[in-house]
């Protein structure tokens, strides 16, 4: 039996993938799941460079807005809502296309994921701690002694997957790498996959930084004040470790001047771009776009009618 049509479109941010995703949705009668661990939250619009509802427009998206800022999303359960929406997608008649940046989403849904136990808060909370008082440097320490494969494929500076680890570690006694040898499947078939890299590096950096300004100039501080005042939200949680939102967060807190805050904002964009970069070099399976080219779309359909 011939496989069901299924896309998966990748890239850095600020790539472009949106545009494309939407006009490619068009041009397949396709509906688009979102892989992206920022576009769940809801409120979370601006720094987010979330889809408006006009975007929307006739091109069902799916995964958007459905968390509040206050609550966590993880992998398992991505994974679970993306297979479900795919599977009924393919039942209408549709073509799902799966788009965004978030890498590791891609990677548990594609390849399978490893059955890592759910965070506790105690010990969650009991990290932070640690890392309050001795610094993320006594995290990275103890992970080196307890799970030296792990920190072999963590930035010593990454707070949130060095916490995780170690929290993982705490609550059960195992090292994740352990946790990470536990695979379960992800989707059915593999999906045809493009990946959307710009050639000039310099060249999306400096629509990072043009992006960031256009987010405050659209009113990004007043979206984050906004979210403060409506939800019960902290530093710690994934929503406000969000690029940008992080460096708001701070701002309003009067840890940061404005230009500080700005010039943290965006060098934190590229590191995030630098690590999607990463993931995607070593991708395989992939159709490479350049980002920018007028002519993916057609790349793309060409492609799709050539299987």
């Amino acid at each position: 039996m011939k496989q069901p049509l299924l896309i998966s479109l990748m890239g850095p941010t600020a790539s472009g993938k949106t545009d494309l995703a939407i006009a490619l949705a068009k041009e397949t009668r396709g509906e688009i799941i979102s892989v992206d661990s920022a576009l769940v939250y809801k409120d979370m619009d601006i720094g987010t460079a979330k889809p408006s509802l006009e975007e929307r427009q006739g091109v069902p998206h799916w995964l958007i807005d459905i968390k509040t800022p206050e609550q966590r999303y993880s992998v398992a359960e991505f994974v679970k809502d993306a297979i479900e929406k795919v599977n009924d997608i393919l039942m209408r008649g549709k073509v799902p296309i799966l788009a965004g940046g978030t890498m590791l989403y891609f990677n548990a849904l594609i390849n399978g994921m490893s059955d890592i136990p759910s965070s506790d808060e105690s010990v969650r909370k009991k990290v932070q701690t640690l890392i309050q008082q001795d610094g993320l440097e006594a995290v990275y320490e103890e992970l080196s002694v307890v799970d030296p494969d792990i920190v072999k494929r963590i930035h010593p500076n990454d707070a949130q997957r060095l916490s995780r680890a170690y929290e993982v570690y705490l609550a059960t006694g195992k090292p994740m790498s352990f946790w990470q040898a536990q695979k379960r499947p992800g989707l059915s078939y593999r999906p045809m996959q493009f990946c959307l890299l710009p050639e000039d590096r310099k060249a999306l950096h400096s629509r990072i930084a043009m992006r960031f300004d256009g987010m405050l100039r659209s009113g990004l501080i007043d979206e984050v004040k906004f979210l403060l005042r409506t939800y019960q939200l902290n530093p710690d949680l994934p929503s406000m470790r969000s690029v940008g939102y992080r460096q708001i967060y701070a701002y309003l807190d009067k840890k940061d001047d404005l230009e500080t805050m700005r010039e943290k904002a965006i060098a934190a964009t590229r590191q995030l771009a630098k690590r999607q970069f990463t993931w995607l070099r070593s991708w395989s399976d992939a159709h490479v776009l350049k980002s920018g080219d007028g002519g993916n779309l057609r790349h793309i359909v060409e492609k799709i009618g050539a299987t």
